[in-house]
């Protein structure tokens, strides 16, 4: 090399060794990315060392209709629980089961199902919940709550099924009261050797210094999944503890807040805005779906045996809205039974009696003297999905097809008086508890419009978009109420966020929370068993 390029050289090595390389870069015009100096993080006024999570199924981390390992590994408590643990928290304890199969027995005999896993509609190929036997052929469920349930105490204390009055009934993790429907399998497995204990006493069994406790949900969901049938009525807001809510929220707060300890509460969201109820439209009947083309040949059927006579009795009665000629041309609603409808059998059999005599006659009064079209107000349970349009038993040709020429039951559909029914009752639970977060200084996470926003206009975290739509939503789980692996992370984001506001934690500011990206929302079928 040239001297006169050595010395050139070395120059230039000089010149940029003064300078620091962000100089050297800004002198080649090359963006720099500037390096965020986070706070550490500190747990504020919270103390972490013994931390319990109290609630129901979606504290227990159930997923795809069931506990399963996976899913229990990733509940939103034990996400928290290893964020606690960078600041002072101890050991989380879990009452894990056997296996990735889920589903319970009792002595070797099933009493729960396995999962559900993604399938595939045999007809669209679209992808569609189904049972994981369904999949992957016959399966062993091995979590047993005779034979072997864990060993306690568990800082997960979420229990599945649970509702607000339950958390104090004795008994209700006694084995011998399962028969009479006192007790609940999942809490068998956590009572050890006192089956009487209640879950608030096993909870204050391990001295909390802090808690979480989301609880509710159940008080109103069994009523709005039975399609508000009555046979699993929504809790009363008034009563003495262990009946009314109200009475009762009161009593566990005290009762959790008692040594000291700090902690943090959910409310309940609108059970109506979840994928179990508006995964199935109303008028879901659609002839020009390939998947329905043979319901196209009947729709003149149809009308003129059912339908027509049925709107032209309900018109003649001032009703004219009740029943409508079903159209070959697009979607139809779903024929549904509404108990608030006015009774029409007598008519119905009267005007049909000239016809079908009046036996027959009768009998289409008393299918019918109810029925009438779902409109957008109704909404559909996702377990109606295996009923559509399958025959129901007992009930002869042609009128005995679910949705279709026989009226749904009850159970399949909230009409508008339930769902009115339900939000006041969420209303009134959810006053109820901000209320006694606010007295006892707790912090609240509000579930409600969480979940809201997951229906209207889903949630942007770290790259990814949450909604409330099954399988493609990634919040709710194949169930349609239960949330995915990375909906419990939203969750548990969510409350360390609240953390943060009332007990001047950082997990927020110190980039703590987690990446909900890095949690699954869903399990392959293939899965390990363990």
């Amino acid at each position: 090399m040239s001297t006169k390029y050595i010395i050139i050289l070395f120059i230039l090595i000089g010149f940029t060794s003064c300078n620091s390389p962000e100089d050297v870069l800004r002198d080649n015009n090359v963006p720099i990315e500037e390096e965020i100096q986070l706070p550490a993080l500190i747990a504020g006024e919270a103390d972490f060392s013994k931390f319990v999570s109290v609630g129901n199924s979606l504290t227990s981390g159930l997923s795809d209709g069931t506990v399963f390992l996976a899913a229990q590994k990733m509940s939103f408590p034990k996400i928290l629980s290893e964020k606690f643990g960078l600041v002072g928290g101890g050991d989380f304890t879990q009452p894990l089961v056997n296996d990735n199969y889920g589903g319970l027995a009792l002595n070797g005999s099933r009493i729960a199902g396995p999962r559900f896993v993604i399938g595939e509609n045999p007809c669209s190929g679209d992808p569609t919940p189904a049972g994981l036997e369904s999949v992957i052929g016959p399966v062993t469920v091995s979590t047993d709550i005779l034979l072997n349930n864990p060993t306690g105490p568990f800082n997960n204390m979420g229990v599945p099924g649970a509702k607000s009055y339950h958390l104090l009934a004795p008994g209700y993790g006694n084995l011998s009261n399962l028969p009479l429907g006192l007790a609940n399998p999942y809490f068998i497995r956590m009572t050890g050797s006192t089956p009487d204990a209640s879950v608030l006493e096993l909870t204050m069994a391990q001295t909390p210094s802090f808690f979480s406790l989301w609880i509710g949900n159940n008080d109103v969901l069994g009523y709005a999944t039975s399609g508000g049938d009555g046979t699993n009525p929504i809790t009363p807001v008034d009563g003495p503890p262990g009946v009314g809510f109200n009475q009762t929220y009161s009593a566990l707060i005290a009762t959790l807040t008692s040594g000291g300890a700090k902690g943090i509460v959910a409310n309940i969201p609108y059970v109506t805005d979840i994928a179990h109820f508006t995964t199935i439209a109303w008028n879901t009947l659609d002839p020009t779906d390939e998947c329905q083309a043979d319901l196209a040949p009947q729709i003149p059927v149809l009308n003129a045996q059912l339908y027509g006579p049925l709107k032209a009795i309900f018109t003649a009665l001032g009703e004219p809205d009740r029943i409508d000629l079903l159209t070959a041309d697009g979607p139809n609603p779903l024929l549904i039974n509404d108990e608030t409808a006015t009774d029409r059998r007598a008519e119905i059999a009267a005007a049909l009696t000239p016809v079908l005599g009046a036996p027959t006659a009768g009998a289409f009064g008393v299918i019918f003297g109810k029925a009438r079209q779902a409109t957008a107000d109704d909404l559909v349970v996702l377990s109606a999905g295996g009923v559509i349009a399958q025959t129901q038993p007992g009930v002869p040709a042609p009128v005995n097809v679910n949705g279709i020429s026989f009226p749904l039951a009850d159970k399949w559909v909230l009409i508008p008086s339930e769902k009115a029914e339900i939000k006041t009752a969420v209303d009134n639970f959810n006053a109820t508890i901000e209320a006694a977060a606010n007295q006892a200084g707790l912090a609240f996470v509000d579930m409600n419009a969480l979940l809201t926003q997951l229906t209207s206009t889903g949630i942007t975290s770290d790259n990814f978009t949450l909604t409330s739509g099954l399988i493609t939503g990634g919040a709710f789980s194949l169930d349609g109420i239960h949330l995915t692996s990375r909906g419990y992370a939203l969750v548990a984001n969510e409350f360390m966020k609240a953390i943060d506001i009332t007990y001047s934690s950082n997990f927020e500011a110190s980039g703590n929370l987690v990446d909900i990206g890095t949690y699954p929302t869903n399990y392959s079928p293939l899965l390990p068993a363990k």
